[in-house]
């Protein structure tokens, strides 16, 4: 396995700066590149899957984090207050307090439920300078996050649907997990006392995990102080692992904002809301897929989709037309002019790229390209519409292959 930290600033992914200080990366625009198609792709799922999405603040009152329990159980990973207009407010440490304001904002009937809030929104952690490293242990975090306000009936469906939502996300970015974890409350004060709540939401998350046949591992003492997880757990280049994914049953917020829906009955009712990150923070996805693939990200996702390499500068303005082209496709393309080095050197800087075209004289004659695909292999001459359709339909659905012979569909 590659090391995230220096393959990811020798790739152009990221960087930083003593003046931006640590745990604060800065992403180049490869690195941009991926995050931004990384997050067009769970926006899209979520979409498919009934969700709604939202913006909130990143700051919010002292207050807020008092009555969602974050500042009694989680105060000391958080940074101190500021001063405010006679107030205290704070980075925020968590979307869910933000979300359970939104729902509460309106009134609610059953008929409306489940209730599908997502967000891809910052957090803020002050995490100690020692663990700090990269893209995996940060200060400042973009989370893949969402709130589903069920019924008690509904629950159990809820989490289900959340844990394939990972499972499909794992599978399109080719990557697969060490195992998952159930993650239980522990002795000590760190937890709500609550054991009731704790009882239901164990029982929930225990009947799903039984249903869907994944072997799972139990946790003590690693749950959140308000619920308990499904945990999904990946490793490291250095063999240590950690969680990408979860799914969260929380009885305990909605008790605390007070969170109602008019039911059949016509009385109010308490919903139950799951929490859910199916691919968790954005920068410790891009860390592990830099470790997972060495930089040699799934086509649909890699910073530059297509390389064309002229092989004189006779072939420059031919080389310009085809990416206008690709660009159409909605795919991203670079030209290597022959001024960057010898075509050897370039093809070799361009190793990571998924498809490389190399435009000679015969090519710009016959209005074809010649196309070297990342792994090695090289392609008879390609007409360029049909190459660039091929691509494009390829990188549409995501195919963790290269290419097929037989023309493929979008």
């Amino acid at each position: 396995m590659f090391d995230h930290r220096t393959l990811g600033r020798e790739l152009g992914i990221f960087d930083t700066d003593p003046l931006m200080g640590a745990g604060l990366p800065y992403w180049l625009p490869d690195g941009a590149a991926v995050r931004s198609t990384l997050e067009d792709y769970i926006r899209g799922a979520e979409r498919r899957a009934g969700y709604r999405h939202v913006y909130s603040p990143v700051l919010g009152k002292r207050e807020l984090y008092e009555i969602s329990g974050h500042w009694a159980h989680y105060r000391e990973d958080m940074f101190p207050p500021m001063p405010l207009g006679g107030e205290q407010v704070v980075l925020r440490p968590s979307l869910c307090p933000h979300h359970a304001l939104i729902y509460r904002s309106r009134s609610h009937s059953y008929r409306e439920l489940p209730l599908r809030m997502a967000e891809l929104g910052g957090m803020y952690r002050s995490e100690p300078s020692g663990v700090l490293g990269g893209l995996t242990r940060v200060r400042a975090i973009q989370l893949n996050d969402a709130h589903l306000f069920c019924t008690t009936d509904q629950v159990a469906t809820e989490v289900a649907g959340a844990l394939e939502m990972i499972r499909a996300a794992h599978r399109a970015l080719d990557i697969a997990p060490a195992r998952y974890r159930l993650s239980l409350p522990g002795p000590g004060g760190k937890y709500v006392s609550a054991p009731d709540m704790w009882d239901r939401a164990i029982a929930v998350l225990t009947e799903v995990l039984d249903t869907s046949g994944l072997p799972y591992d139990p946790a003590p003492d690693e749950a959140a102080f308000y619920g308990p997880k499904i945990d999904v757990q990946f490793t490291d280049s250095a063999g240590r692992e950690f969680t990408l994914s979860t799914v969260q049953v929380d009885f305990h917020q909605p008790e605390q904002f007070d969170l109602r829906y008019i039911g059949p009955d016509g009385g109010e009712h308490r919903p139950i809301m799951v929490h859910r990150s199916i691919i968790g923070s954005v920068e410790r996805a891009v860390a592990h897929l830099l470790e997972r693939h060495g930089g040699a990200f799934p086509a649909w996702l890699a910073p530059v989709q297509i390389a064309i390499l002229p092989i004189a500068d006779d072939q420059l303005e031919y080389a310009r037309e085809l990416a206008r082209r690709v660009v159409d496709e909605d795919l991203r393309v670079e030209v290597v002019p022959p001024d960057h080095g010898s075509l050897s050197a370039r093809i070799r800087r361009a190793r990571y790229v998924p498809y490389q075209v190399i435009l000679g004289a015969a090519e710009a004659e016959d209005g074809t390209v010649a196309v070297r695909l990342r792994d090695g292999r090289r392609l008879d001459p390609q007409l360029v519409a049909p190459f660039v359709a091929r691509v494009a339909a390829l990188v549409g659905r995501r195919e963790a292959r290269l290419w097929e012979e037989r023309p493929v569909t979008a």
